[in-house]
Parts: C-alpha cells; structure tokens; sequence
C-alpha cells in the first residue's frame, strides 16, 4: 500500500465523489471481503460489492488475496494507498478571462502548486533518503515598501540559482510562492 496516491484521472475522481464509495475505502485500510465491510457498515454485501467493484476499477482498491468460503470464492479487498490527492487540474479554475497582471500571477501560482504537488506524490517514499526542506511563514511589507520587497526576494533567489545552478550534483526543485493572506485584518 502506498502512503499516497495522485489522482489525474476523472474517473478515479469520480469514483470518490460518493460519500458510500469513500466510507468503503476507509474501511478498505486493511484487507477485507465485501461481507466483512458490508456487517461493519450495516449493508449488504452485494451493494458493497457493488462499490468496491467501482473502486477497483478506477484503481483506488485491489483485490490483495481470495478464499473459499462454502464452495464460493470470495476477494479480499485492499486500498492501494493510504490518502488521496485530488489533482487541481480535475477541478478546474473558475472564472472567466484574467483581466490584470495580478490575476495573472495567481494563475501561474496555481499551476506552480499543481507541479509541485504532482512531483512530490512522484516521490519514491520507501527510499533510505529524501532531502527537503518546507518553510513557511507570514510577512508583512507596508505597501510603500512593496516593491522593495519584490526586488529583494528576486536578488536573493536569483544569487541562489546562480550560486548552485551548475551541471553537477543532486538536482532539486526550488518553488517560492508570495501571495496576499486572505484575511487581511491590519492591527
């Protein structure tokens, strides 16, 4: 099973879009028949079935083992991960044109988000060694002062890719996104 699992499939989206589907995949973390599932959540087993058929074939569970149980051979089913990503791209952007610069940075972040989110549910999670960092933190630049800022975070990351940019060694990504809190309450 692995930790997470990128969806960019509409129909893999589809196929969590029922509360029934989703309640069946949690109990699916462990390996279960449909008729174990089925007691556990007060149904039957053929409308389990039913939605672990519908999983299965948006690749969301797999059929880990089978038995025999009074002559009929019964799945025993498991979750292929233990969380899901929703990839932005199946959402889709509300809204019409871009009408400013502004917006146009916006877009670009949210396309920025969806690359770096699709690189990191690539990530060999079983490997010894995963270098990375996460930073995180709130600013606040008086707007006289906006331009300044800009130009200073642009020098310093631009001094780094110059510094480490070279041909050699470990490549990674750098993504820096600098955006407007949404609730903008001013003390």
């Amino acid at each position: 099973m692995r930790d997470v699992m990128h969806l960019e499939q509409l129909e893999q989206a589809e196929a969590l879009f029922k509360p029934q589907r989703i309640e069946v995949l949690r109990r699916l973390a462990e390996p279960h028949t449909c008729g174990e599932v089925a007691e556990q959540l007060g149904q039957t087993p053929q409308r389990v079935y039913y939605h672990v058929k519908r999983l299965v074939e948006a690749g969301l569970v797999t059929q880990v083992d089978e038995r025999k149980v009074r002559g009929v051979h019964e799945g025993i089913y498991q979750a292929t991960a233990r969380s899901y990503w929703l990839s932005p791209r199946l959402v889709g952007r509300i809204g019409g044109l871009r009408r400013t610069q502004d917006e146009l940075s916006l877009g670009y972040l949210l396309d920025l988000m969806e690359e770096v989110q699709t690189d990191i549910a690539a990530l060999d999670r079983t490997a010894p060694e995963l270098p990375s960092i996460g930073v995180s933190g709130e600013i606040r630049v008086p707007p006289d002062q906006r331009r300044e800022f800009f130009q200073d975070l642009r020098s310093t990351l631009q001094d780094l890719f110059e510094r480490y940019g070279g041909s050699e060694g470990d490549a990674f990504k750098l993504a820096v996104a600098c955006y407007p809190k949404g609730d903008q309450d001013h003390d």
